[in-house]
């Protein structure tokens, strides 16, 4: 039975390991879609294609940049995310990061930063922490967030992250306590976590968002550092993108277990070297109607697998092969005008101004187990009277494939670390 958090818990290995070997703990806190009404930097003044642009640029952008040489992990921020509010250090400072399972390190902006973008909250200030501590070259906590760390002239553990499209975030690795808000509606905190106090951060950052909470497969995301207290589990529910006021949670521990019927799951594959990250997933083929689509068995990960799973891009990648065929099935049974799209890169597209048009019936068939992908899944509105298929073909450096998070909307995606495997079960996120 799952013991929900009623007061500020200092989570430690020693505290929660018997409990937490069977999940016994769980919790949950509010996940939002960085363009709905809740967010808490929400502009206004910008009109929801105008919103949605920006997110499907982003994310194109984000999906074919070839991965830098330096082995570091791929923290890009993307339009489309969903983030939560965490805060920092002692006394709780207010961040809005990006829920990113395609990264592993938890960073912020911190003062000083004589080269920073543009962030509209207030920026962190470590002086102000009691509990923040800049980490030495020699400690634990700065090789687990990456071998390419260097060490300053005082010994000072720094990272320095690097990106195709000329991003980048430099700073100091600390460590410092990451707090929660609840579902019980009371906070919990992880001291001493390991995160990047950035001091040098430049490139296609959102002003809107001040870091990124890192979900992804290595050692320093969120999740891999609470340890024993979630048992290896978290989950989501991602309300569909659109204007709304929705928002919906990301659960860890015994809150997070995804299973019941309905519920298909497919293993997680540890990718090598700069890959190990990522959530590699095994996607066989896609079905429209009868037709099926086999991927081929090659894979730029090092490992079986063939796709990312990626709560922080907004379309899903396909290699073009495979995206020439099956967005081709799709565009002959749509019982829609094709027309332009706003949008460069969507090619699929169509007029319609309601979102009761038809489909066709739509399968991405994973190792173990058949996900069927409805409208929401399908296509994006990205006019009044236009919808474009969400899916594009990645021609990048190395075909790289992402399943995003439009493709995941109102399913609940639970993520079982300790046994290496994804479920997803149909779900009214919305309702959440």
């Amino acid at each position: 039975m799952a013991i929900i958090v009623s007061l500020i818990l200092l989570i430690s290995s020693a505290a929660v390991s018997s409990a937490a070997a069977d999940g016994g703990y769980g919790f949950s806190v509010e996940l939002i879609h960085r363009d709905f009404l809740k967010f808490p930097l929400f502009n206004a003044s910008e009109t929801h294609y105008q919103r949605i642009a920006d997110a499907l640029r982003r994310s194109i952008s984000r999906g074919t940049v070839s991965p830098p040489d330096t082995g570091k992990a791929p923290i890009y921020t993307s339009g489309g995310a969903y983030v939560v509010k965490i805060s920092l250090g002692t006394p709780p400072f207010s961040i809005v990061a990006i829920a990113d399972t395609g990264s592993d390190i938890i960073w912020t902006q911190c003062k000083p930063c004589p080269n920073c973008y543009q962030q509209i909250a207030p920026m962190f200030d470590p002086s102000k922490s009691s509990t923040y501590k800049t980490v030495s070259c020699s400690s634990p906590s700065c090789s687990i967030t990456g071998p390419g760390n260097s060490c300053s002239s005082d010994s000072v553990c720094e990272y320095s992250i690097s990106y195709g499209d000329g991003s980048h975030s430099n700073g100091d690795i600390a460590v410092d306590t990451l707090t929660m808000d609840s579902t019980s509606g009371r906070p919990v905190a992880f001291p001493r976590t390991a995160i990047g106090c950035g001091h040098d951060n430049a490139g296609s950052f959102d002003s809107r968002v001040s870091g990124i909470v890192g979900l992804g497969h290595g050692s320093a995301s969120l999740v891999q550092q609470m340890g024993p207290a979630t048992g290896g589990k978290f989950s989501y529910c991602l309300a569909p993108i659109g204007n709304s006021n929705y928002s919906s949670y990301l659960n860890f521990g015994s809150n997070a277990i995804v299973s019941d019927s309905g519920a298909v799951s497919t293993p997680i594959y540890t990718g090598k070297g700069y890959y190990k990250v990522f959530y590699v997933l095994k996607i066989e083929a896609m079905s429209v109607g009868s037709n099926k689509y086999n991927f081929s068995s090659s894979s730029p990960f090092g490992t079986k697998g063939n796709i990312i799973i990626d709560s922080g891009t907004t379309l899903t990648f396909l290699q073009p092969d495979i995206f020439a065929s099956f967005s081709q099935a799709i565009f002959e049974v749509m019982d829609l005008k094709s027309t332009t799209s706003p949008i460069q890169t969507l090619e699929f597209c169509y007029e319609s101004t309601t979102d009761d048009y038809k489909v066709p019936p739509v399968i991405a068939h994973f190792k173990g187990g058949k996900v069927n992908l409805k409208r929401e899944n399908l296509f994006i509105r990205v006019a009044d009277d236009v919808v474009c298929l969400a899916f594009v073909g990645n021609s990048g450096k190395n075909n790289m494939q992402i399943y995003g998070n439009i493709a995941q909307t109102n399913f609940l995606v639970g993520y079982n670390i300790k046994k290496s495997f994804v479920s997803f079960k149909p779900a009214n996120c919305a309702a959440s």
